[in-house]
């Protein structure tokens, strides 16, 4: 069924002052009283907008994720009705870890540690502890918006961290993210950031777009979508020079990425030349590609998620950092268009 269209109005409730930001969607706003009009409410929690010219990004409480990104009415995200939660993770953010736990375990001190099993089907925890999270308002401005949610010490993962989210619709219009973890523990915390946007342009069929992906390394993965070894990327797998997405049926992470100034940047381009592209900055030295045909709505979908590790890095070691009490690490990425 094809999820009804998202409602991303203002309420008219806020106070003097408040920004767009802020006023946008709250659902513990009150309906109008002379009409009697119940309060919209939202699956994913607070809504907020953000408008810079043709620019325009919706933020939401749940998870700090991004439930749409567009630009002169084009959409460059994909998105979900007002009553769903992100279906396949569309948007959210992904904090201590990305993608998967194998087994939900991992060893701190020789000690195991065991996490709860979110993805049943192939008994791995999954996409960290935040993707249920409520975030609160840190900070706002007129092109920008902060949340944060605290992890506190729990059975398989005993680090109180905190994860803090940046969007920002810059001066070129653009949409930049800055994720940080701040380490309040007494100890060293280890951890993978990561974020899961769907990218789109416009009506489009995704099947028609060119992906490309400027890495020279994929992980070999086993069915329970375990990283095993790496190899260079050859064949179908060689994103490089550019692939129909309908010829795509992968769930791949790839490093080895190509950065040029500080950026590494992957693509979709349409045949008249549009594109539109997540870019990432050098503390995220993998992205992971994910193309469905399970996505409501679309008979494809693209993920590209920018992550500092791949899966089962808390066993593998591969991208995993540990940090230190009292500091804090900073990944930045954001989604560009041409159009």
């Amino acid at each position: 069924m094809t999820p009804s269209a998202p409602h991303f109005g203002r309420t008219d409730t806020a106070a003097p002052g408040t920004t767009e930001a802020s006023a946008t969607g709250d659902p513990g706003a009150a309906g109008d009283p002379g009409t009697g009009d119940a309060p919209r409410r939202y699956a994913s929690g607070r809504q907020y907008e953000l408008r810079r010219g043709e620019a325009f990004a919706v933020i939401t409480e749940l998870a700090a994720g991004l439930r749409l990104y567009s630009r002169a009415g084009v959409q460059l995200t994909e998105t979900y009705g007002d009553g769903d939660i992100p279906p396949g993770a569309t948007g959210i953010t992904l904090a201590p870890w990305a993608n998967r736990v194998e087994d939900g375990v991992w060893y701190l001190n020789g000690k195991k540690q065991q996490l709860d099993i979110t993805e049943v089907s192939r008994n791995n925890a999954s996409h960290g502890l935040l993707r249920n999270a409520s975030y609160e308002l840190v900070d706002e401005s007129e092109f920008s918006v902060t949340l944060e949610a605290p992890v506190f010490p729990q059975h398989g993962y005993p680090f109180l961290v905190r994860h803090r989210v940046q969007y920002l619709l810059g001066e070129d219009l653009g949409l930049v993210v800055r994720q940080t973890l701040i380490n309040d523990s007494q100890a060293s915390a280890p951890f993978v950031l990561g974020s899961h946007p769907y990218l789109r342009l416009g009506d489009v069929p995704a099947s028609d777009l060119v992906l490309t992906v400027g890495a020279g390394t994929r992980l070999v993965a086993d069915e329970r979508l375990i990283p095993r070894s790496s190899e260079p990327v050859s064949g179908g797998a060689d994103l490089r020079g550019g692939r129909t997405v309908s010829e795509l049926d992968i769930d791949v992470a790839y490093t080895d990425l190509t950065f040029d100034g500080g950026v590494a940047r992957q693509t979709l381009e349409a045949s008249d030349g549009r594109s539109v592209s997540l870019w990432q900055d050098e503390n995220c030295g993998y992205v992971h590609v994910f193309v469905t045909d399970q996505f409501p709505g679309r008979p494809k979908a693209v993920a590209i998620e920018p992550v500092t590790g791949p899966a089962n890095a808390f066993n593998s070691g591969d991208g995993l950092r540990w940090l230190p009490a009292g500091e804090s690490f900073t990944m930045t990425w954001g989604i560009s268009a041409s159009l």
